[in-house]
């Protein structure tokens, strides 16, 4: 196979020159919505007659650029629409390989910071403080700070954050502590207090990570001799829930993990349940998981999406893909190994459901690509300056976790395979790779451990077929434990067979969900759209009668609200679009957006095929509640800009 070495979303010329470490000085202002200070790079040269540094930014106010402690001239060349400004830094005297550089940049964010979402107080659940989070995943670290803003540079940092309100970052609190008094016992809001962080563990620039509000903190109780520390932090509001949803399995996870994998690297692994506008379920930023606030449904049923952010510590922030291209490396070995844990810590069937679960989202997915098919293959060829978020879905998960499900069901089974998941992690943790490095060892660990016949059963896999075919099937059809599925299919179907059923004669009652757990639940919605949509009738009734129009799990509103659009042209459909539009946006009564771009974004593009002028009156009423990351590709959704522009 050919190699993708280059990042084609990134001008930095990072195979001439290396960040080992960046020092961040920082102040945050909330009134002026910028984050203004410095970043020191200490920087190693890979090449002789090095005449230049070139970093990445994007919207930067610089104002002084300094090497080796001499201010210098510096050019900062237009903006390209994907990749933003490259920042040309002269080199005064040739160096040679190895040598040190320290490059520091005096700077301020910009109004047009895509990495930050600055919250009113009023988007926040005390509403009495704001709040300022980042999303630099994948490539606007580079609107946070100017950096070498790809996966292949991998740095350590320290940082020094000034601020009204509690800072948090992807790296350990050095003061004031976690444990102390909140904001260092001085007043929240009023008092400027300095925040320091280390991260002594080399981690890519998407893993930068900020975070400031009116937060508290709760530690967790952990097994006896681990070393690492872990617990919550939440709005005051929040906390108690937080803390209750989480407390009970994370370090039970995290434990189980080293057990499976290998020991946990980075010292602290602490959770933040974010404001709802947080874009995505979970962000494994190091050290400090962000979460989504629709994880918290009272009953501990979504708690193992910690379990995929956790294993990221391995996959992902151990283990990096070296450039967009290879994004499944982290994402389709995160998936696999979250199921593996599943397996253990519930059941095999467990393990089995998650795969039928995440099936559907896969299928969707690889049709939605169906008019650009490059982006359903594992491995993607990117144009240079391609923005790797158009490729962004369910793919590089599920296929990516089928793919090395495939491979341990050929290679002889769990047991078989584990060992070799240990010493992929322990070859590799540190490092960033590719494709073709993470198959060259998967050959070499077999050749030494299992000889000829498993050389042979590797050989009969169609790694091309994987790796490249396009399409919305797998290049093998795979069979998974439905057990857990079967109760939901059957009530599906039961649904399915009444559709000519007259009203008054429906056998449907509210305790047919009794047994559902909120994922069988999920299933059998997910059936039901499997089949020809259900007559209007049909569709209020099961709404009205198992009260899934009204559920506080977002996961199940989710899905019946694609259940009920299925037919845009239905009266179910011209009724509940505008249910649907109000519930993403906050219009419901509640005023809490849904964020979260899993729901926000497929709701939205459904009710557009219902309503077009609906979806879009009641976006453009919302949009500014919701991170630029989800105004940016809803606006494409709804056919309002390209997300090319």
């Amino acid at each position: 196979m050919a190699d993708i070495l280059v990042d084609t979303a990134s001008q930095a010329n990072y195979n001439d020159i290396i960040t080992e470490h960046v020092a961040f000085d920082w102040s945050v202002d909330f009134n002026t919505k910028l984050v203004s200070g410095s970043a020191t790079l200490d920087m190693i040269t890979k090449k002789d007659d090095l005449r230049e540094v070139i970093l990445d930014t994007w919207d930067l106010n610089l104002k002084k650029v300094s090497v080796n402690g001499t201010e210098v001239s510096y050019h900062l060349k237009p903006k390209h629409a994907v990749m933003g400004s490259a920042l040309h830094i002269p080199l005064a005297k040739v160096s040679k390989t190895g040598s040190a550089i320290t490059i520091s940049i005096e700077y301020e964010t910009t109004e047009g910071c895509t990495a930050l979402q600055w919250l009113e107080k009023g988007q926040t659940q005390g509403k009495t403080f704001p709040y300022l989070f980042s999303q630099c995943q994948p490539i606007y670290a580079r609107a946070l700070a100017p950096l070498q803003d790809t996966p292949s540079n991998k740095i350590k940092y320290s940082a020094k954050v000034s601020s009204t309100l509690p800072v948090l970052m992807s790296a350990r609190i050095v003061s004031p502590p976690s444990d102390g008094p909140p904001h260092d016992g001085k007043v929240i809001g009023k008092d400027v207090v300095t925040y320091t962080f280390t991260q002594p563990v080399p981690i890519p620039c998407y893993l930068l990570a900020i975070a400031v509000g009116n937060v508290r903190y709760r530690p967790f109780s952990k097994p006896e001799g681990k070393q690492w520390t872990s617990g919550i932090w939440a709005e005051p509001e929040l906390i108690e829930a937080s803390y209750w949803e989480f407390s009970e399995d994370t370090t039970r996870f995290l434990a189980l993990e080293e057990k499976i994998v290998t020991d946990y690297k980075f010292g602290v692994y602490d959770l933040l349940v974010l404001p709802p506008s947080f874009p995505y379920g979970g962000m494994e930023n190091a050290c400090l998981t962000f979460l989504t606030p629709t994880l918290l449904t009272g009953d501990r049923t979504l708690v193992d999406v910690v379990v995929h952010e956790l294993t990221h510590s391995w996959f992902g922030n151990g283990v990096t893909h070296a450039n967009p291209s290879h994004f499944w490396l982290n994402e389709g070995w995160t998936t696999y190994i979250e199921r593996v844990l599943q397996g253990s810590l519930h059941s095999p069937a467990e393990r089995g459901f998650s795969y039928v679960i995440g099936a559907k989202a896969m299928y969707d997915s690889l049709k939605s690509y169906e008019s650009n098919p490059k982006y359903q293959r594992l491995v993607i060829e990117f144009e240079e300056g391609e923005d790797p978020d158009e490729a962004y879905s369910s793919i590089p998960y599920e296929k990516g976790a089928n793919f090395i499900l495939h491979l341990e069901r050929t290679l002889g089974g769990l047991e078989v395979f584990l060992p070799y998941v240990k010493d992929y992690v322990e070859t590799f943790i540190g490092k960033s790779i590719t494709t073709a490095q993470w198959k060259e060892h998967l050959f070499g660990y077999w050749e030494k451990n299992g000889g000829p016949e498993k050389i042979k059963a590797l050989n009969s896999v169609d790694f091309e077929a994987w790796f490249y075919g396009e399409g919305v099937e797998l290049p093998v059809k795979m069979e998974y434990d439905i057990t857990l599925a079967e109760t939901a299919y059957n009530l599906a179907a039961r649904w399915d067979a009444a559709r000519n059923t007259d009203a008054t004669k429906l056998d449907f009652k509210k305790s047919d969900l009794d047994e559902f757990n909120s994922n069988q639940k999920v299933v059998f919605l997910e059936r039901l759209q499997s089949y020809p949509a259900l007559p209007s009738a049909l569709v209020l009734h099961l709404g009205d009668l198992y009260q899934l129009a009204t559920s506080p799990n977002a996961e199940i509103r989710l899905r019946f609200y694609e259940v009920a659009l299925a037919d845009a042209k239905s009266s179910a459909a011209i009724t509940l679009a505008v249910d649907a539009a109000k519930w993403v946006t906050g219009d419901d009564g509640t005023g809490v957006i849904k964020g979260r771009m899993k729901f926000c974004r497929p709701v939205l593009k459904a009710v557009a095929k219902v309503d077009k002028d609906l979806a879009i009156s009641n976006w453009e009423k919302a949009k500014t509640k919701f991170h630029p990351i989800a105004r940016k590709l809803i606006d494409s959704d709804l056919g309002l800009t390209s997300t090319k522009a």
